[in-house]
């Protein structure tokens, strides 16, 4: 089995690597392949640097920054993984990571680094939810001393 893990350096995107990782320390047979999607560049940015390879080396470097506590994980836990950094819409893309490598599954945290018009049309985990042929599992990022949360299906209140 392969899972995909949507990393954004935030949180929640690295309680969801947690999950994962959690999955496979209790048997699951599976690999990670970490994604990371980048906003694409604002006018402003394309102005301003007036030169794609720039933009695209910046993005590549935050990709990696945001990558690293997770690949840090992934890593010590011995665990195989690919990783893969893309630019974009970040739903759309994590679709087609999902698609070229072959995923059977797909975990992200609840609420990582949207920007506002995200979050006014929608956040990126539930365009996922929606358009994803696997099982996807959201991550609700735990509170400190509170026990790990089932998967809400036939939980006690």
């Amino acid at each position: 089995m392969k899972i995909l893990v949507a990393v954004d350096g935030s949180e929640a995107s690295l309680e969801a690597v947690r999950h994962a990782l959690r999955l496979i320390g209790e048997g699951l047979s599976a690999s990670l392949v970490l994604a990371n999607v980048q906003e694409p560049a604002t006018l402003y940015e394309m102005v301003l640097a007036r030169d794609a390879e720039v933009l695209e080396h910046v993005a590549e470097g935050a990709g990696e920054h945001a990558l690293e506590p997770a690949r840090a994980m992934v890593e010590a836990a011995r665990v195989d993984h690919d990783w893969e950094i893309d630019s974009g819409d970040a739903a759309h893309l994590l679709l087609e990571i999902r698609e070229r490598h072959g995923c059977d599954a797909i975990v992200m945290g609840a609420r990582g680094r949207g920007s506002l018009a995200g979050a006014l049309l929608g956040s990126v985990s539930q365009a996922v939810l929606q358009h994803a042929p696997v099982p996807v599992t959201i991550v609700h990022r735990r509170e400190s001393g509170e026990p790990e949360s089932g998967t809400g299906e036939g939980d006690a209140p």
